[in-house]
C-alpha cells in the first residue's frame, strides 16, 4: 500500500478530503514524529519537513516521489541530493505574500512615523516628540525580489504614492512596478531608494548580496528592511553602517544567527526594529498551503503529472 505522510497537525476536514483523493493509499497525519518516523522509508508522499528527516526518507531503498514544503524558503533542505534522486520539490511559496507584505509596512511606517520609539517612551511613561517629522506618502521603495511577496508589497505601496523599483532575474515587468532592474543593476537603483525592501530566497547568488558597499550606494536618511533570509545580508556591515549613518534605520525579520544572539548591538539600537522571523505568521497559513498548493499538486500527481504550483528549479534554488 501506498503511503503519504504529512507532519502536520491540520483540520479534521482536510484529513477526510485527502483521505477521498488516495483511498487506497494509507494517510499518516500528525505533528508529533512518533505518528509518522517509522513510515518515512515507505512515504512515496511527504508534507511538512522536519530535521532528521532525511535519515529516512533519502536512504537507498526510500520510496520518496515528492516532497511538499510547508514552508516557503527550502534553502536548508538538502537540495542536491533530492535532485540526484528525481524527487520533485514544491514549496509553499505564496501563502506568505499577505502577513509579509503587512509586516512590511508595519516595519517602515514604525520607523518612518517614530512608533518604536513611541513605545519605549510608554512603557517609562515620557512624554517627548522624539524629533518625528518623516512620511512614507509619495517616497521611493526599492523591492529586491518581486516575487508573490514582492507583487504584494508594489500593490500596497501604490496606496501610498509611492514611485515602485523593483528588482528580478528575468527584468519582466509588473503591475505597480515602475521601473524594473536586474541584480546587475543594483548599483543603479540604491541611490535613488527611500526605502529598500529585500524579499528574496537564500541562493549562491544572493549570500551576503548585501554588504558596506551596498549601504554606502544607498541615501544615508534610507531605511534598509529584510524579511527574506539573514545571510544575504553581511549583518556586520550592517551593524557598522547602522551606527555610523550611512543609512537611517532598519527593520529586520531575519538574522544570520537564530535566534538574535543578546549581545547584538541591533537589540539595542534606536534606528533598529526587530521582529524575530515571524513575519509570515498567520492563522491562515496551513488553509493556504493545502487547499491553494497540497491539493491541487496532489490531483496533478495522480493524474500521472508533475506537480506544478512552486515546483522548486533545484539549479537555481528556488
Amino acid at each position: 500500500m501506498k503511503k503519504m505522510v504529512i507532519t502536520r497537525n491540520i483540520d479534521q476536514d482536510y484529513i477526510t478530503q485527502i483521505n477521498a483523493m488516495i483511498p487506497d493509499w494509507e494517510l499518516i497525519v500528525g505533528k508529533d514524529k512518533n505518528i509518522w518516523q517509522e513510515h518515512l522509508k515507505d512515504a512515496e508522499i511527504i508534507a511538512g519537513w522536519h530535521n532528521g528527516i532525511e535519515e529516512y526518507c533519502l536512504a537507498p531503498h526510500s520510496k520518496l516521489k515528492w516532497l511538499q514544503s510547508w514552508s516557503a524558503g527550502v534553502d536548508y533542505l538538502p537540495l542536491e541530493e533530492m535532485n540526484s534522486r528525481n524527487i520533485y520539490l514544491t514549496s509553499a511559496n505564496g501563502v506568505h505574500a499577505y502577513p509579509i507584505s503587512e509586516t512590511i509596512f508595519a516595519l517602515m511606517l514604525g520607523l518612518t512615523r517614530k512608533i518604536h520609539t513611541y513605545v519605549k517612551n510608554q512603557q517609562k511613561k515620557t512624554w517627548h516628540h522624539a524629533h518625528m517629522g518623516l512620511e512614507i506618502h509619495e517616497k521611493t521603495i526599492g523591492i529586491i525580489g518581486v516575487g508573490t511577496i514582492g507583487k504584494e508589497t508594489a500593490k500596497i505601496a501604490k496606496a501610498f504614492g509611492m514611485h515602485v523599483l523593483g528588482v528580478r532575474h528575468s527584468g519582466k515587468p509588473e503591475d505597480y512596478v515602475d521601473e524594473m532592474y536586474t541584480p546587475d543593476q543594483l548599483d543603479q537603483l540604491l541611490p535613488q531608494c527611500d526605502y529598500v525592501v529585500v524579499t528574496l530566497p537564500l541562493t549562491k547568488e544572493t549570500n551576503q548580496m548585501f554588504g558596506a558597499e551596498q549601504f554606502k550606494q544607498m541615501k544615508t536618511s534610507a531605511f534598509f528592511m529584510n524579511i527574506g533570509r539573514g545571510e544575504i545580508v553581511v549583518e556586520a556591515d550592517l551593524i557598522q553602517a547602522l551606527k555610523e549613518g550611512t543609512i537611517a534605520g532598519a527593520g529586520l525579520d531575519v538574522f544570520e544567527t537564530e535566534p538574535l544572539s543578546p549581545e547584538s548591538p541591533l537589540w539595542e539600537m534606536e534606528n533598529v526594529i526587530v521582529t524575530p522571523h515571524t513575519s509570515g505568521s498567520t492563522d491562515h497559513y496551513n488553509q493556504r498551503v493545502i487547499e491553494n498548493i497540497l491539493i491541487p499538486n496532489l490531483k496533478e500527481y495522480l493524474s500521472g503529472h508533475i506537480p506544478s504550483i512552486n515546483l522548486v528549479n533545484f539549479s537555481k534554488g528556488y
